[in-house]
């Protein structure tokens, strides 16, 4: 294994299947993320149970995804993310066989989104240990930049495409759009099957020498949490995430669909362009972070405000869309916002946690967006039986903005930074 410093993160072997594999799979993701909700509404045409079917997936995620960091931190990454993947792989490949025969009910796509909201408690935080044990300090910054630029080009190639199958394999012995989901399942189930074999054929030191464990799960759990809360840039980071979660990033998953289902001709071709648009704005930015982070001499904490209140009154103007093109500008826009502060983000977590502490650390940082987000998901169907979607979006946006602009005249979050700017990529 390759871990000069300063050397590509190409030239270790290990990274190149990851790479691959991950890539791959974050296609493949793209196509349940498009179908899921389409299939949902499309079965009952009720947002609320659009909802109810996203939270009943968060809901072990949630509960389960703390512990799964402290798996993590006790096991080999590589070997739970592994097996977490294979899981996946069979309930979206069952998923997809019982949308195609036709067969499909309400009752068993809970239980379904049930087991895949289990399995990805354990796979996101291995997933985010993983790479810090591959390289070095050095590289991960670089290597980010890679891993993200693959999921970003992976939401410009994968909404698109599945938008497209979903579209053109509707009609066939089915409601309009039910068995193209099943094909976009199909897809997906197919690319976790790629992403189990890259891992197959990785290895790294934990694999062989796991950490020694030291007192039980529920310590462990405590234990992580306990560092958490001392480090005060790291708690008030994570707290704002977790606003900014449940305010936007769940509503948005009701929202959009919602959106092109009722103003947009396209349909689900829409949709899978509009979360194609974000993608491409989160590419566009994630070439920007790196100059951007220098110039603003790694003040992570300004360019994650000011990104965020800017990126607030781009969703709140989505309230007014009526066609594709300006929903797609919009949607370019607040990418670019995204993207340009992701990777910096998450590199500045790599190097200020200790690996004994970062699969515990990942799990509460993703806990924030993935446990939470669906919850208000549900919530924010329910609103839409007494809001409009408009007054809705208008909301949304608006208080991330607030937030943001009242999170700036706090010291602690407007100080969060690099100790040095982050190397060139």
């Amino acid at each position: 294994m390759d871990r000069r410093s300063g050397s590509s993160p190409f030239a270790n072997r290990s990274f190149r299947l990851l790479f691959t594999g991950s890539s791959i799979s974050v296609i493949g993701d793209q196509f349940t993320l498009v179908a899921l909700p389409w299939l949902v509404l499309q079965l009952t045409g009720d947002p609320a149970q659009l909802g109810l079917v996203l939270a009943v997936m968060a809901l072990p995620r949630a509960v389960f995804m703390l512990i799964g960091g402290a798996v993590v931190d006790r096991m080999s990454p590589r070997r739970v993310l592994l097996n977490a993947r294979a899981v996946n792989a069979v309930l979206v490949g069952l998923l997809a066989i019982l949308v195609l025969h036709g067969t499909l009910h309400m009752g068993a796509l809970y239980v379904l989104a049930a087991g895949i909201g289990l399995s990805t408690a354990f796979a996101y935080p291995a997933g985010g240990a993983l790479l810090p044990q591959l390289l070095d300090s050095e590289q991960l910054h670089a290597a980010n930049s890679l891993m993200m630029g693959a999921r970003q080009l992976s939401l410009i190639i994968g909404p698109a495409l599945a938008g497209f199958v979903i579209r053109v394999g509707s009609g066939v012995g089915a409601p309009h759009g039910v068995r193209g989901t099943g094909i976009a399942f199909a897809v997906d189930a197919l690319s976790f099957l790629f992403s189990v074999g890259s891992l197959m054929l990785i290895r790294v030191a934990s694999d062989h020498h796991p950490p020694a464990p030291s007192g039980g799960i529920l310590a462990n759990l405590l234990e992580g949490i306990g560092s958490l809360w001392r480090d005060r840039p790291l708690r008030a980071l994570i707290g704002y995430f977790a606003a900014g979660s449940v305010l936007v990033g769940g509503p948005l998953q009701v929202a959009l669909p919602l959106l092109a289902r009722t103003r947009l001709d396209q349909g689900a071709a829409a949709f899978g362009i509009l979360m194609t648009a974000n993608g491409t704005g989160m590419l566009l930015g994630s070439f920007l972070s790196g100059a951007l982070t220098r110039r603003t001499g790694g003040r992570l904490g300004l360019m994650l405000l000011g990104g965020d209140a800017l990126c607030g009154l781009a969703v709140a103007a989505l309230s007014q869309v009526h066609s594709l093109v300006t929903g797609v500008s919009l949607l370019v826009a607040t990418g670019v916002l995204q993207g340009t502060i992701q990777i910096a983000m998450l590199t500045w977590l790599q190097r200020r946690v200790p690996q004994a502490l970062m699969g515990r650390t990942m799990s509460l940082v993703m806990f924030t967006f993935l446990g939470l987000a669906p919850l208000s998901a549900a919530l924010a169907g329910g609103l839409l039986k007494l809001l409009s979607l408009p007054t809705l979006l208008m909301g949304m946006g608006l208080s991330l903005s607030a937030i943001a602009v009242f999170c700036l005249t706090q010291p602690r979050m407007r100080a969060i930074r690099f100790a040095s700017a982050p190397l060139a990529k």
